[in-house]
């Protein structure tokens, strides 16, 4: 179940002449892809100060507007807290680095290139390895509607065994990653960690894949209580999604944490 509401909410504002971020509208193609470079630069930050960052371990990636079967992607040993718009490099499902000057990921592009090609609606993808996340992966099971939050995903994530635990560089590695996001917008890979992907912008990714490692973390506490916690009803939690689970909540939510990037790291547009 995937909800691509990208417009309006219950959170938009019914007055007029009020300040209330709105989604972006293009002139050109090439104003488009600065955009979208500029926001995946901005969400290689905002993993970095999530703590996502570990080594060269994750990936970013989001679809070129003009060329459809390219994608731009953070560059391999370049730290989250370092990457800016001009070291993106953009490359093709061959792992072919297209323009820029650095080298790729190779499991980056082996799962991404994946998902990319065959789900040709799907703009930006992110996965990294992340604390929280990354022990709930071992677990291979789903996370519960125990909280709003949880909700969010609820009917909207799944669990692949396939490969687990595997490092993902065989170039038929990414394909089971890539179906399971035809009906999903978060793939928890057993033994693995966290992918998160939108049909929409990187911000919506970015901010759904924190949002999830988040959840992970209070899933975990919960089970550490005494008792066990009390589940949303299906119908509440089934609400809950189509309200705050959507494309452009997601958005939405991210315009806080780039308004935080902006201010504490101004560089990622150069």
């Amino acid at each position: 179940m995937i909800n691509t509401s990208r417009e309006e909410s219950v959170y938009n504002p019914t007055q007029d002449n009020l300040i209330f971020p709105t989604k972006p509208e293009f002139s050109s193609t090439e104003e488009e892809r600065q955009h979208r470079k500029a926001r995946l630069a901005a969400a290689c930050r905002f993993f970095a100060d999530k703590g996502f960052g570990v080594g060269f371990g994750g990936h970013l990636t989001v679809r070129d507007p003009e060329h459809e079967g390219l994608f731009w992607t953070n560059p391999v040993c370049i730290p989250f807290g370092q990457v800016r718009k001009s070291m993106l490099i953009l490359v093709d499902h061959k792992g072919q680095v297209i323009e820029g000057d650095y080298a790729i990921n190779r499991a980056g592009y082996v799962l991404h290139s994946a998902v990319h090609e065959m789900n040709p609606d799907i703009v930006a993808s992110c996965h990294a390895h992340a604390l929280n996340s990354g022990a709930w992966a071992s677990m291979g099971r789903e996370i519960e509607p125990i909280s709003q939050d949880a909700c969010i995903f609820y009917g909207d994530h799944t669990v692949l065994a396939e490969g687990s635990g595997k490092v993902p560089v065989g170039s038929d590695s990414g394909r089971a990653i890539a179906e399971a996001f035809m009906a999903n917008k978060i793939v928890i890979h057993q033994n693995h960690g966290l992918l998160a992907a939108s049909r929409d912008s990187i911000d919506s990714a970015a901010f759904w894949f924190y949002l999830f490692d988040r959840v992970c973390k209070m899933q975990m506490l919960s089970e550490s209580l005494s008792t066990k916690p009390i589940h949303v009803s299906a119908e509440n939690a089934t609400y809950t999604q189509k309200h705050l689970g959507t494309e452009y909540i997601a958005w939405l939510n991210f315009q806080c944490e780039f308004a935080e990037i902006q201010k504490r790291h101004p560089d990622f547009n150069l």
